[in-house]
């Protein structure tokens, strides 16, 4: 039986040369989800494959290519939602995040910036055997992973593998109710 009567710990603070600051944690995670098709290509997503292999033309920012939602993405970000006790967002959009990484084909990533799919919900959180608290989750969205630079096959090149280009993420984002190390990683 799990002891939720749990108190947040005494703060833990860090002496600084204005005053102390208190240890405070809020997580980002980022989960890839478990498709076999990217998140809006039929590109495959198998590890390990040659390089720039697994790339779909929407994927390689071609010309006139329009994204295309795999459903099989939402309905697994719906089900963590329900796992964690989250509010499901009827509806949600995805942005634009405009920025540059050499293996960012597109120059800005799809992602749900302003309307996440998910919303508030719950982790439940052991601490130690029979003892746990909760810690809130702000919001769950989809996003697209970037590519992958690769700076150890020549001195003098980079290149850059477009295999995990469009890959499906859920950026997990919690609340910062974490007050030290031992509690993030729980």
């Amino acid at each position: 039986m799990l002891d939720l009567t749990f108190e947040n710990p005494k703060p833990k603070v860090i002496a600084g040369a204005t005053g102390d600051w208190e240890l405070v944690i809020g997580l980002e995670v980022h989960a890839q989800v478990a498709s076999n098709a990217k998140l809006f290509s039929g590109a495959s997503t198998t590890f390990g494959a040659e390089p720039n292999s697994n790339v779909a033309f929407v994927d390689a920012a071609m010309p006139g290519m329009l994204p295309v939602i795999n459903e099989f993405c939402v309905a697994q970000a719906v089900r963590t939602g329900l796992g964690l006790k989250a509010e499901i967002n009827k509806t949600s959009a995805f942005d634009r995040k405009n920025y540059f990484y050499p293996d960012l084909p597109q120059g800005y990533q799809i992602s749900q910036l302003y309307h996440p799919i998910v919303g508030e919900g719950e982790v439940l959180v052991e601490l130690s055997p029979g003892v746990a608290r909760v810690v809130r989750i702000e919001r769950i969205h989809l996003e697209q992973d970037a590519g992958k630079s690769i700076h150890d096959m020549d001195p003098n090149m980079s290149f850059v593998d477009l295999n995990r280009t469009g890959v499906a993420l859920m950026e997990i984002v919690s609340r910062p109710d974490i007050r030290g190390p031992e509690e993030a990683a729980a």
